[in-house]
C-alpha cells in the first residue's frame, strides 16, 4: 500500500514538473524508475540590500572656566543666585545639533559661599547646569586644577555632575570607580559607541597621597615634579582595556602642552604617536588656552593594523576670562562626522569641520550681559547688516582679527563658514 502511495505520488509530481518545464527529459526517466530520487529546486538567493551607514556628529569644546569677573556676571542680585548660560547661549545653538558633544571643566565644584578663581578654583554649581543646557553630553575632569580643593572637591564635583546627569571623565570618588573599565566612560554617539579616556599631566605641584592616587588619571610619573616621565604602565593598561571593549572608536582627552604656545612641542607628539599605537583614534588636547592645530596621521598600531588618527593639540578657552587679544579669547567647537559602514563594521572620520567662536567682553554693561561667547562669523554678519544686539565697531574689529588668528593656526579650510 505505502509503495503504491509512492508511486502515485511520484506520478502527479512528475505530471506536474513536465508541466512547468522544471525537469530534463533524462532526470523524468530516471524518476520513472526510481521514484523516490530527489528533486533538485533554484536554490538561488535574492540579493539583500547592504544597510546604509551609520553617519553621527561628535561636537569637542575647550576649556570651561571660571574667573571671578565671570562669577560676578553669573551673579543674580534679587535672588543671590548665579546664571552662566548667557555665556553659552550663541555656542548652545550648534551644540544641541551635536549627536553627542565633549568638553573640559578646568574647575572644580567644592560648595559655596567661598568661590575663587584663578590660582586655585571652586565655582559655583550653576555652571556645570549651563553646560549641560547648552548641550554637553561629557565632561572631561582630568586637568591641572583637579586638586585646586583637595580630594573633597573632586568628589563634590562628581556629585553635582552625577545630579545633572552629566557624564564624566578622568577623576573617581574609590579605587573601586576607578578599577571599573580603567576608568573609561563609554558613550553612544548616535548609533556608534566610543570608549572616551581623560588625562592631565600634573595637578599644578600638588601630590595625592599614596592611598588616593586612583583619584586622577595622570599620565606622568613625576606629575609634581620634572613632569617628563611618561606613565607607560598606567596609560598602556588601560588602553589595552579600551581595545578589549570592542568600541567603534577609542577617544583620549589629554591636558598636556605650553600654556599659550601655538604650536604642539615635541612631547605631545611623542605621547600622541604612542597613544595611537595603542589604540586611540582621536586625540583631543587642551591647557595651552590658545589654539593649537590639528592633524591626521596615518599611523600602524601595535596590533600591526593601518589606521588614521585624528589629534587636535588645543581648543583653547571655551569660556573665560583671559584678556590676551586674540588668542585667549579665541576658541572653536569642532565637529567630527563619524561615519560606520554597517556591513564591515569600520568607523571613519569622514568630515572635519569647526566654528570659530570669540569670548565678548563688555565691561560696561549690567551683569548678565558683561561676558559671551559668541560665533563669530554670526556676530560679524550682523554688525555688518546693523542688527546686531551685541557687537559695536570695536568689538567687531577685534572679532575680524580673531577669525584671521584662528585661520592662520588653524587652517580656513576646515571653516567651512568662511566658503
Amino acid at each position: 500500500m505505502k509503495r503504491m502511495t509512492a508511486l502515485l505520488l511520484s506520478c502527479l509530481l512528475l505530471f506536474l514538473l513536465a508541466g512547468c518545464g522544471g525537469v530534463s527529459q533524462a532526470e523524468l526517466k530516471e524518476m520513472e524508475t526510481n521514484p523516490f530520487v530527489p528533486i533538485e529546486t533554484d536554490t538561488t538567493q535574492v540579493e539583500t540590500t547592504e544597510p546604509p551607514p551609520i553617519k553621527a556628529h561628535l561636537m569637542v569644546g575647550g576649556d570651561i572656566m571660571s574667573h571671578i569677573p565671570q562669577m560676578k556676571d553669573a551673579y543674580v542680585a534679587s535672588t543671590g543666585e548665579y546664571d552662566y548660560n548667557h555665556m553659552f547661549a550663541d555656542a548652545a545653538k550648534q551644540l544641541k545639533k551635536a549627536d553627542y558633544a565633549v568638553g573640559n571643566l578646568e574647575t572644580v565644584l567644592a560648595g559655596g559661599p567661598n568661590y575663587s578663581g584663578f590660582p586655585t578654583f571652586n565655582s559655583p554649581d550653576a555652571l556645570a547646569e549651563a553646560a549641560k543646557n547648552a548641550g554637553f553630553d561629557l565632561l572631561g575632569t582630568a586637568n591641572n586644577h583637579t586638586r585646586d580643593q583637595g580630594i573633597d572637591g573632586i568628589n563634590r564635583t562628581l556629585d553635582v555632575l552625577d545630579s545633572l546627569g552629566l557624564a564624566h571623565v578622568g577623576t573617581y570618588r574609590s579605587q573601586e570607580e576607578r578599577d571599573r573599565n580603567n576608568g573609561i566612560y563609554v558613550a553612544n554617539i548616535g548609533g556608534i559607541s566610543a570608549a572616551f579616556l581623560c588625562y592631565t599631566y600634573g595637578l599644578n605641584g600638588f601630590q595625592l597621597k599614596d592611598d588616593q592616587r586612583y583619584a586622577v588619571n595622570i599620565f606622568n610619573k613625576d606629575y609634581y615634579t620634572t613632569l617628563s616621565d611618561f606613565d607607560y604602565d598606567t596609560v598602556d593598561a588601560d588602553m589595552a582595556a579600551a581595545r578589549a571593549l570592542g568600541t567603534d572608536v577609542i577617544a583620549v582627552l589629554i591636558h598636556w602642552g605650553v600654556e599659550y604656545q601655538n604650536t604642539p612641542n615635541e612631547y605631545q607628539r611623542t605621547i600622541a604617536d604612542h597613544l595611537f599605537k595603542e589604540g586611540a583614534d582621536i586625540i583631543l588636547g587642551g591647557h595651552p588656552h590658545v589654539l593649537q592645530p590639528y592633524e591626521t596621521v596615518k599611523v600602524t598600531d601595535n596590533q600591526g593594523k593601518e589606521k588614521t588618527g585624528f589629534v587636535i593639540y588645543s581648543f583653547g578657552n571655551f569660556i573665560s576670562n583671559q584678556q590676551d587679544e586674540p588668542s585667549t579669547k579665541t576658541t572653536i567647537i569642532l565637529d567630527l562626522e563619524l561615519t560606520k559602514n554597517q556591513k564591515t563594521g569600520k568607523t571613519k572620520i569622514s568630515d572635519i569641520r569647526y566654528t570659530p567662536y570669540y569670548m565678548l567682553h563688555r565691561d560696561d554693561l549690567p551683569a548678565g550681559s558683561r561676558r559671551m561667547l559668541v560665533n563669530m562669523h554670526t556676530a560679524m554678519s550682523e554688525y555688518e547688516g546693523g542688527t546686531s544686539k551685541y557687537v559695536g565697531a570695536n568689538s567687531y574689529q577685534r572679532i575680524k582679527n580673531a577669525l584671521a588668528y584662528c585661520h592662520k593656526i588653524m587652517g580656513e579650510d576646515g571653516d567651512k563658514a568662511s566658503k
